[in-house]
């Protein structure tokens, strides 16, 4: 596959655009739940929950007079940073990283007046690199028998003075960018500014910066917006599932070729099912229906604005069912309008984008397939490309051929399939690859899900969708990488269980 230099850095700084992103939202998806279940406590016992208990709540003295601590406060001062900062460590030098980075981030909560998302998210990573570079000082060089003691030392030493630094240097800094940001927050909510952040997020979402956006930025500080305020706006800015379902009910009904066929299924799926991922390749296949996704956010945000509604905790997937259970109680008015509202606006604009040019995609026997978008966006530019060039299906030279490795000299007996997270997407492609390599009568090849981050080069065949494919590389050099448009609706599913057979010598699969 050829590529020019300047396409390559673009595809590069994309790149790590995304791995940052990737790295601030992979310190928080895996501690979704940790958040669910504070959100719930919280909706429930608090004073004015839904069930107010006071010994769990926090609120209210008992008989001697002294005050409830509850589980509300400690659990998002202490527990839910410290799981930031150990996860986010032992992304940088695994377990021990983990370590550090918790005793380094106790510093920053303690010496802070605020919940330190932030700051865990900062010190967390910060920490176990620390360690790392230290360790490597007397790597090797220690002498036989006395590597535990070293070790355990070290960690220890080290972990001490980056609390006191956390403490004393990190936590004030931190504490005023909070503060900060939070008045920038308040500045544009009281300005009825805030709709205008969807002219970033939504383009951002369509480049898979998703999670980056509501996880690395919005989930810290609508947490803190929580503790102060019972909710917060910003967790429905990008978890609104309107603008995306909106999208693909217009491909139902004013689509055409594959989109139409697919659009159905795909619009349960990311309503119900939360996995916004899956709208993504209908508005790369028409561009302008970026404009639809940016104003039914808008749309979604002024309506959370104007009746100041919130949730308690993210919506994570960001699934009308999840968004629902998280809603604070008096803001399921003005949420599920918002939801609506976006889904009306998004569609009303991307059918009237379709319409206008569905006679001319009729026309094309092409229409509504990626290939044929792919390959006028190359005749445009007037160069092949990277990241297009393994989109499309048979029309692209497939990734299969551009990466073959030594691994197809073998029987395939490991497919993962990666994508962001590592959840929602990728798990939805990997059991439709599972139940197609079913009905062929192969039963012995492992099928899992990952997040790039996580991958460790020895898959067979990684499956990732088209703008994560060089990510997926980088981390997986020796596998051979297939790109799709859609995890739910592949045509190079058949193409990968036909090498699979092939592989362990069945021939071809009818």
């Amino acid at each position: 596959m050829t590529t020019t230099s300047s396409t390559s850095r673009k595809g590069g700084v994309r790149v790590r655009v995304q791995r940052f992103g990737t790295f601030l939202s992979g310190m928080v998806m895996p501690n979704i739940g940790a958040f669910i279940a504070w959100g719930l406590i919280t909706a429930f016992f608090i004073e004015t929950g839904w069930t107010p208990v006071p010994q769990l709540g926090g609120f209210g003295e008992d008989a001697d007079g002294n005050a409830y601590v509850g589980l509300v406060g400690p659990m998002i001062t202490y527990m839910l940073p410290l799981l930031l900062a150990y996860t986010g460590g032992k992304m940088v030098y695994d377990v021990r990283g983990g370590v550090v980075g918790v005793i380094a981030t106790m510093g920053v909560i303690v010496g802070s007046d605020v919940p330190m998302f932030i700051g865990a998210m900062i010190m967390g990573p910060l920490a176990a690199w620390i360690m790392k570079k230290v360790d490597g000082i007397w790597d090797g060089k220690i002498r036989a028998g006395f590597e535990m003691l070293v070790n355990n030392f070290s960690a220890g030493i080290l972990g001490g003075l980056l609390a006191l630094g956390g403490f004393f240097g990190v936590a004030p800094l931190v504490s005023g960018l909070s503060h900060a940001l939070e008045v920038g927050v308040g500045w544009l909510v009281n300005l009825h500014l805030l709709p205008l952040a969807s002219l970033l997020v939504e383009p951002g979402k369509v480049l898979f910066l998703n999670n980056a956006i509501n996880h690395g930025v919005f989930t810290p500080l609508g947490v803190d917006q929580v503790a102060e305020q019972g909710k917060s706006i910003l967790f429905l800015i990008e978890a609104n599932p309107g603008p995306g379902v909106g999208i693909l009910l217009a491909f139902m009904f004013f689509g055409v070729g594959m989109s139409k066929a697919s659009a159905p299924g795909a619009a349960i799926i990311q309503f119900f099912g939360g996995i916004h991922e899956i709208y993504f390749p209908y508005v790369l296949m028409k561009p302008m229906i970026i404009i639809a996704a940016i104003a039914g956010g808008m749309t979604g945000v002024a309506i959370n604005a104007a009746f100041q509604t919130g949730l308690r905790a993210p919506a994570s997937p960001g699934s009308i069912i999840a968004v629902l259970i998280q809603t604070a109680p008096d803001s399921y008015v003005g949420v599920i309008l918002s939801v609506v509202g976006a889904a009306a606006v998004s569609f009303i604009i991307s059918a009237v984008i379709l319409r206008a040019s569905r006679k001319r995609d009729l026309e094309n026997e092409n229409a509504g397939d990626l290939s044929a978008a792919i390959a006028k966006t190359e005749a445009n530019k007037g160069k092949k490309s990277s990241v297009l060039g393994t989109m499309g299906g048979a029309e692209a030279e497939t990734d299969a051929d551009a990466t073959a490795t030594a691994t197809d000299a073998g029987p395939i007996e490991s497919i993962v399939f990666a994508c962001d997270a590592g959840m929602g997407s990728s798990a939805m492609g990997a059991s439709v690859l599972r139940n197609k390599l079913k009905k062929a009568g192969i039963t012995d090849v492992k099928v899992t899900n990952q997040a790039i981050a996580n991958l460790t080069g020895d898959a067979d065949i990684v499956v990732t969708q088209n703008e994560l494919t060089e990510r997926a590389r980088l981390k997986s050099p020796n596998s051979s990488h297939v790109s799709v448009d859609n995890f739910m609706n592949s045509p190079r599913y058949d193409e990968v269980v036909s090498r699979v057979a092939e592989s362990k010598g069945k021939g071809e699969t009818e």
